[in-house]
């Protein structure tokens, strides 16, 4: 479990370092960048290690056949995560899409992972999109959405995101956490 806390603290702290102090990372440049890279792949690397490492530790019971709701939010924040990238009509909508799908990709799993590992991965990542939600509204104040792309690019999204849904959770029923079986309880 130390690894895994480790990590967290690596990745969200090289995340939220630009936000809480942009002077300095101003100051720091391009080298900077490649510091704080290395950083979140060094905290992504131990999160990985310690989270595979860390002991079953039960602290609820997820509700019988929640899993079909973590489908649901999974796909939806697969949705999400690709809109900022397409930039179609849905990015116009949501001023922060991939840090609410990274909420809704926490929340699902955490409907369906009881264990204390899970809710400090999901739990800590849910958490700090959050706030970096509440860091970014504060400091940029009332959004202008951006003028809409071009619908195709929803179309495509959802195409896209129907796809790597298929590659994900193919994935985790190769690793043993089938998530059509109705919870990974």
């Amino acid at each position: 479990m130390v690894l895994l806390t480790i990590g967290l603290l690596l990745f969200i702290a090289a995340h939220l370092f630009g936000r809480l102090a942009p002077g300095l990372r101003a100051r720091m440049g391009d080298p900077g960048k490649g510091l704080l890279t290395l950083v979140m792949l060094a905290g992504l690397a131990l999160i990985v290690i310690g989270f595979r490492s860390a002991p079953l530790l039960p602290l609820y019971q997820p509700l019988p056949h929640v899993g079909y709701l973590n489908n649901l939010l999974m796909l939806l924040a697969l949705v999400l995560f690709g809109a900022s990238v397409l930039k179609g009509v849905l990015w116009t909508r949501i001023r922060h899409p991939q840090f609410l799908a990274t909420i809704l990709w926490a929340t699902a799993h955490l409907l369906v992972n009881g264990d204390l590992a899970s809710v400090l991965l999901f739990g800590s990542l849910g958490l700090w999109s959050l706030g970096s939600i509440l860091l970014i509204n504060a400091r940029e104040g009332r959004w202008s959405p951006p003028p809409p792309g071009p619908l195709r690019r929803d179309l495509a999204l959802v195409g896209i995101a129907v796809t790597l849904y298929g590659a994900i959770t193919s994935t985790h029923i190769w690793l043993g956490h089938n998530p059509f079986l109705g919870s990974f309880g």
